[in-house]
């Protein structure tokens, strides 16, 4: 399944590019996450509990960060597995320059990968998987974005 979203950040992109750096402010803002631990260099063990129709399901399994391009890019690879199954994602993060016509800048997210789930979870459907998938990924933005006006 395609993953895909465009996130604006009122903030400059290094401030952005520092925030999605930070695991304490991502493991807070990833939905039901329950810990993220350090692993290596830009590699973390992950727990998430992740609940869809009436399969709700804890997760197992590793997050981490390749091909950084430091303040531009970087593909961020996850694999998890639980009882209702695995679930597999690689994602391209790119963080661009925008700048208002009042001067401010603005940061613009593009996300573009893949995911892919299998076992009882895989039965629910692909279009409930989506809108699942793409609910936790603008939620996780919005949490992000919140964290850039504190």
């Amino acid at each position: 399944m395609d993953v895909t979203g465009t996130y604006t950040f009122a903030a400059p992109p290094q401030r952005v590019w520092d925030l999605m750096m930070d695991p304490a402010a991502i493991a807070s803002c990833i939905p039901g996450c329950e810990r993220l631990d350090p692993d290596g260099v830009d590699r973390y063990q992950a727990a998430i509990t992740i609940g869809m129709a009436a399969i709700t399901g804890r997760y197992e399994g590793t997050v981490s960060i390749a091909e950084k391009i430091d303040g531009q890019s970087y593909r961020l690879l996850a694999e998890g597995q639980g009882r209702p199954g695995f679930v597999k994602g690689d994602v391209r993060i790119t963080l661009r320059a925008d700048v208002t016509e009042s001067g401010d800048a603005n940061t613009i997210v593009d996300v573009a990968g893949t995911v892919q789930v299998g076992g009882t979870i895989a039965r629910l459907g692909q279009r409930l998987i989506g809108s699942a998938a793409r609910m936790m990924q603008d939620r996780f933005f919005d949490c992000m974005r919140s964290k850039i006006d504190t």
